[in-house]
Formats: C-alpha cells, sequence, structure tokens
C-alpha cells in the first residue's frame, strides 16, 4: 500500500524502550500495512527504511531540438535537447548539458530485515492533488546518486534526509543556485532553496530550508536533538560555476549546521548565509593548494561517540578519504589540536559542535574557511584525488574499534566480452573493513568484502531496454560498481549484519539513474582476514524508473536493540572541479 506524504505536526513522539522487540515478535506484521490516510503510518521499530527515487515521465516536457537547456540559459551556455522525457533515453541529454539532471519524486519504504516490504510513504510533492507551490514538499534529482541518505537522528526519533523545494519534473535544479547564493557564473541560472526532511514513526515530516550547496547538492543530514541541541549536521558539495567562487559558494560547501526549523517551509524567512560547520584543505598534509572550496566535496556522514565523521570519494579536487570534525581546539599555530599535520584521530573527551565555526571572512577567497578544524582519519589514504584508487561513501561504526565503509567503485564502464571489465577487477570496491590497533594508535585496512556483488556482471531489469543504447555504444543493462549508503547492527553471536545500497556501471547517459539493489551481508566482528564464506544477498532490485538511495533503521528504533539479536532476518553528482 502507498501512503501519500502527512503533513508536519509540533512534535514527536518518542519511542517506549523495550517496544521495538514486542512488535518485532508480532505475528501479524507480515500482513500488517498502514492505511492510505495521513493517520494510518506507524513504523515499525527494528525495520529498515529505504529511500526510493521514482522517475515520472508524465511530469517531464522536453522537445527534442525545441527545448533549450539548461532552462532560462543564458547566450554562449545553450544546447538544444536531444531526447524528450522517456526514461531513460532522456539521459541522452547529458551529452549536451552537463548539468542536466529530472527531479523526481521521493518514496520511503519500510523493509523487513529480509528486504519484505511492509509499507511505502511518498514524501508530499507537487504530482499530489492538494499540493500547491505553497505547501509543504520536496524532491530528489534523479540521476544524483548520492542525494537522500538516510539517517536516525542522535535520539533515534526521527530519520532526516535531503532534497529540493521544487517541483517533480523541473530541469537541473541539482546545479541550480539557492536564493541566497546566486552565482552568476553558474551556467544553470534557476534558483531553488535546498531543503532537510525529518520523518517520524508516524509518518509525519517537518522541513527546513538553508541556503547551502548552491550551485550543487545537498547529501545526507543528521539531527543532533539530544539535550535540546535541535540542529542539524550535513554534508554536501557546493559550485557549478567558474573559478574563483563567490564567497557563499565556499561557506556553503561541504559539512554545515543549521537549527531545525518548525514552522512550515512558506512560513520559514530565509535562511541566510550558509554556515559550514568543518572546514578541511589540503595544505593541511603539506600539498600544494587547489580550487578553494572543493575539497570539501563530502558525500557520507555518520556520527559517532560524540565525533562527526564524513566522507569524501568524487570530484577531481582534494582527497578521497574518511574525515573527522576536530572539536578540541587549536594549538599556537592556529592548527587542530587532534591533527596538527591534518591526520590524526579524535581526542577520547570530544564534544558534538552546536555552534558554526567562527571563521576569517579576509581569507575566503586565497584559503576558504579558516580556521581549518578537520583532520584525515590516521591510517585511512591520504594521496590526492587525481590518483585516487578509492571511492568511500557511507559509513557504520560496528564499534570504537571496528568501521565498515562503502566504497562506490571508480564508475569506469570499459565493456568487454561480457562483463564491465574495470568494475569486475577492482579490489576495494565493495564493503571495507576497518580495524584499530592501539599501539601504533592507526587504523588499517582489513580486507573487503566483494562476493555475492557479482561486480562488472550485468544484469537484466524488467522493462529495460536491450542491447546498446546508441547514445554510449555499451550496454544498457547495468552492472555493480561497488556500494553507497550503508547501515547494519551488532548481533548477539559476535557478528554483525549490513544492509547497503549498490552503485552501478552501465551504457546509461547517465549511470546514476541506473535501477540498482539492496544487499546485505552478515561478518564476523572479531575477524581481521578476509572470512570464506561470506557473500553478499540481493534483497531487493530497483524497478524501471527508479533508483535506491538511502537505507536506515526506522524512526524510534531503540539504540539498544542493534546489540540484541535480529528477530527478522528471513545522475549523477555534477562535481564541477
Amino acid at each position: 500500500m502507498m501512503v501519500k506524504g502527512s503533513r508536519p505536526h509540533a512534535g514527536c513522539s518518542l519511542f517506549k524502550p523495550g517496544l521495538a522487540l514486542a512488535i518485532l515478535a508480532s505475528t501479524a506484521l507480515a500482513s500488517t500495512l498502514a492505511r492510505a490516510d495521513d493517520d494510518g503510518v506507524h513504523f515499525r521499530p527494528g525495520h529498515l527504511l529505504l529511500s526510493r527515487a521514482v522517475y515520472d515521465s508524465k511530469a517531464v516536457t522536453i522537445v527534442p531540438g525545441t527545448t533549450q537547456l539548461p532552462p532560462n540559459c543564458t547566450a554562449g551556455n545553450c544546447a538544444a535537447a536531444v531526447a524528450d522525457g522517456t526514461y531513460p533515453t532522456v539521459w541522452s541529454n547529458d551529452t549536451v548539458d552537463g548539468s542536466f539532471g529530472i527531479t523526481s519524486k521521493i518514496v520511503l519504504d519500510e523493509l523487513r530485515l529480509n528486504g519484505d516490504r511492509v509499507q511505502s510513504l511518498e514524501v508530499p510533492n507537487s504530482t499530489e492533488h492538494d499540493i500547491t507551490g505553497k505547501r509543504d514538499q520536496m524532491v530528489t534529482s534523479f540521476p544524483s546518486k548520492s542525494e537522500i541518505a538516510l539517517n536516525l537522528s542522535l535520539d533515534h526519533r526521527v530519520v532526516s534526509f535531503m532534497g529540493y523545494l521544487a517541483p517533480v519534473g523541473a530541469i537541473d535544479v541539482s546545479n541550480s543556485n539557492t536564493p541566497g547564493v546566486v552565482d552568476p557564473t553558474n551556467p544553470v541560472p534557476s534558483i531553488y532553496s535546498r531543503v532537510i526532511a525529518t520523518v517520524d514513526e508516524h509518518g509525519h515530516f517537518t522541513f527546513t530550508k538553508t541556503n547551502a550547496y548552491s550551485g550543487n547538492n545537498g547529501r545526507a543530514a543528521i539531527l543532533n536533538d539530544r539535550h535540546g541541541a535541535d540542529v542539524f549536521y550535513t554534508t554536501g558539495n557546493a559550485g557549478n560555476g567558474g573559478n574563483p567562487q563567490p564567497n557563499g559558494i565556499i561557506l556553503g560547501a561541504g559539512a554545515q549546521i543549521m537549527t531545525q526549523a518548525h514552522a512550515p517551509l512558506a512560513q520559514q524567512a530565509e535562511p541566510g548565509t550558509p554556515t559550514p560547520v568543518g572546514s578541511f584543505n589540503v595544505t593541511e598534509l603539506a600539498l600544494k593548494a587547489d580550487k578553494i572550496g572543493k575539497d570539501t566535496n563530502f558525500r557520507g556522514l555518520t556520527v559517532f561517540n560524540n565525533v562527526i565523521y564524513v566522507t569524501k570519494g568524487s570530484g577531481g579536487n582534494g582527497v578521497n578519504t574518511v574525515y573527522f570534525i576536530d572539536t578540541s581546539g587549536f594549538d599556537a599555530n592556529g592548527k587542530p589540536l587532534a591533527c596538527p599535520t591534518g591526520i590524526g584521530v579524535p581526542s577520547a573527551t570530544a564534544t558534538l559542535p552546536t555552534t558554526p565555526i567562527v571563521y576569517n571572512a579576509a581569507n575566503l577567497q586565497t584559503l576558504g574557511v579558516t580556521p581549518y578544524n578537520m583532520c584525515v582519519l590516521k591510517g585511512f589514504p591520504t594521496n590526492l584525488a587525481k590518483t585516487a584508487t578509492t571511492f568511500p561513501f557511507g559509513m557504520w561504526f560496528a564499534d570504537a574499534k571496528t568501521l565498515y565503509v562503502a566504497d562506490e567503485g571508480n564508475g569506469t564502464a570499459t565493456y568487454s566480452a561480457g562483463t564491465y571489465a574495470a568494475a569486475a577487477a577492482q579490489t576495494t570496491a565493495g564493503l571495507q573493513k576497518w580495524v584499530f590497533n592501539d599501539a601504533t594508535g592507526s587504523w588499517s585496512q582489513a580486507y573487503t568484502l566483494q562476493a555475492g556483488l557479482n561486480l562488472g556482471v550485468p544484469y537484466t531489469v524488467s522493462g529495460y531496454p536491450t542491447g546498446n543504447n546508441p547514445t554510449t555504444n555499451l550496454p544498457w543493462a547495468p552492472a555493480t560498481d561497488g556500494l553507497r549508503n550503508i547501515t547494519g547492527h551488532v548481533n548477539h553471536d559476535g557478528t554483525v549484519t549490513i544492509w547497503a545500497i549498490t552503485s552501478t556501471v552501465s551504457g546509461n547517459g547517465d549511470q546514476g539513474a541506473d535501477p540498482n539493489r539492496l544487499v546485505r551481508i552478515t561478518d564476523k566482528l572479531a575477524t581481521t582476514t578476509l572470512p570464506a564464506g561470506e557473500s553478499f544477498t540481493t534483497l531487493r532490485t530497483a524497478g524501471f524508473g527508479e533508483a535506491l538511495r538511502g537505507v536506515s533503521f526506522t524512526p524510534g528504533t531503540d539504540p539498544d536493540w542493534q546489540h540484541e539479536a535480529g528477530r527478522d532476518h528471513d545522475h549523477g553528482d555534477h562535481d564541477a572541479d
């Protein structure tokens, strides 16, 4: 059953400890579906929540040879569309518009831990009969592969994710300007707010506008709702124009912090200048400076033991690796105490930030956001992205000494003898297991789990074209290239179970638009050498016109549940360089 988006309310009910396991034990679970009204949604604690982008060809108006791309483009920046809005051939428009994307509705699926669907909830959007331009609504950009990651709030009351205040079927929104940060060199002149959404266990939404990520996209958000903090931590990328970038672009990239809004979107005041919470520059590693504002092209986001961790795995600037925000202060030279050389581990007394960086405005154009307060997590790569062979995305801490990192893969669609050869040959794509060594005070990679992902092996999708795409001369059929967003829990028997969203390679005009998969694997927590017999299982494959994006536990899930036995086991990013 599909349930339309419920409306915001003033508060969220708290999950009562112990309720999750009782609900999971219910024999009526398999047949319980929400009613199709605003009051019929109740997410079961201890289940999975999956985000899905759903393409709507009916909402897209593109006339090949006539429609000018990007919309409202200026002379010298325009090109005529080469394909109409039909999925998936619409992505051929990428060949004439490097910012091409189409907004689509977001659907949240509640799943049992084995992937069986319980119910679905549609985020309010313009295709609903009662949603006008002044009503709360949010969309995603369909091919933007790093969008709508899902994250439980720190008190586990709600799940947060990011999108846009725009109608379904709008073009190039993911590279548009935000209202408060307009870059005159951006070839996409349209203006749309970025929006953070939360959903609680009853399916009620709240929405918060931000001017961050102008020219690009917000990727992930986590609500710090402990002790009355009520602030979001977010990651994303900014900028789609020339160099030098305006101050607002530099300020609006990377890791941000903002206060949650509780009023409807139409009643919210303009949020003002972006408010960064973390900043990094490759000069911290004694490397030559590159494009200001692009070292913080962050994607993955998690919070563990009062520390914010982020990943970078795309774009040609900076370093593809795992970072953390240091809140312990600065030394006499203005260097982060935890990493004066740009590499370190968090302080044992770290606390979560509740306010933005106090930055030096005079340095924005030359040094970016200073002082720098971010570090590469010791043991992780420090080589420049230009030479990177790893592409980190989602993260999940099993405990203080075990970190799982999803590696998306290199995205190379080299095809030979029935296989995407470059994808199949990768050794670090998939799920990397990292362990902390007390003696060295550093992390090291134990192994990479790949079995069952079938990297580079094409698979069929019902209704998808067969043969080769004439635009790319490569097969339409996608293949798994690696993993993106992940979540997991620790089992009572010394194992962990991890759920992950796959990345793809294909001959599609935009690999971010491929139907991808939700997979699951169980790993022995204490093992530090690659175990035999561990293999990924595919739980769900996106259908025609769908793409899977984020996975988390449902809002209201008791944090202690993650240490109990599972009861239910049965576009890309137009990263302007």
